[in-house]
């Protein structure tokens, strides 16, 4: 079995692929290489910084076609972490609007700048730190995981997916409530940072790699 991290010049690919040879003996590869991401048994498409950028390298590269591919006509299985979950939406509005690739129906939202929190104080934008997330549906990749854990989130943007169904995390900052694990038959998809987020973050990895849709 063969791990393809993808890379397309943007995301946290060296420590995403250190968490997995962590978790597994299989083999982990950063790539971009059409046959090797072909070839893989499992895909994680990463992402860091703004989506207009992360969209624009990932065609840039090559990539987005397949990818999309990969989304549309495989039973392969891929995890999307932090913009590489922002991406699967529909669009953006960030950089006064991205289109994405349009897998999983909804939108990627800001956070506003004047929001607070139970006391009133104002909430800083972008959201960092660790935030518990509720599961709203049973997934494999919660498997050994409580309810309510913890894990490291880093964003100003937010997923705001259309169904319910395909919601499986939800965390809040302030009064809005974020869509912070998204997923569709061998898809799925974080806003937080499992390769940040300790033995809880591990242990979603693992369950990624163990994973049999």
């Amino acid at each position: 079995m063969t791990i393809a991290v993808i890379d397309y010049g943007m995301g946290n690919l060296h420590s995403v692929a250190k968490a997995l040879e962590h978790v597994t003996h299989e083999h982990v590869v950063i790539t971009r290489d059409e046959r090797r991401i072909r070839g893989a048994t499992r895909l994680v498409l990463p992402g860091q910084g703004a989506i207009r950028d992360c969209m624009a390298e990932l065609k840039r590269s090559n990539v987005q076609g397949l990818v999309q591919e990969v989304l549309t006509n495989t039973d392969k299985p891929l995890l999307g972490i932090c913009v590489g979950q922002q991406m699967l939406l529909d669009d953006s509005e960030e950089n006064e609007g991205t289109t994405c690739l349009g897998f999983i129906p909804g939108r990627v939202r800001r956070f506003n700048d004047s929001m607070r929190d139970d006391q009133g104080h104002r909430l800083k934008v972008p959201h960092m730190g660790w935030n518990r997330v509720d599961q709203n549906h049973s997934h494999p990749l919660w498997h050994g995981i409580d309810n309510g854990e913890r894990f490291y989130f880093v964003h100003s943007y937010y997923v705001d997916a259309a169904d319910d169904n395909s919601v499986f995390g939800t965390t809040h900052y302030g009064d809005v409530g974020v869509h912070a694990a998204i997923g569709r038959g061998p898809v799925f998809a974080v806003q937080f940072h499992p390769e940040k987020s300790a033995d809880a973050g591990l242990r979603l990895l693992e369950n990624f790699v163990n994973w049999e849709p």
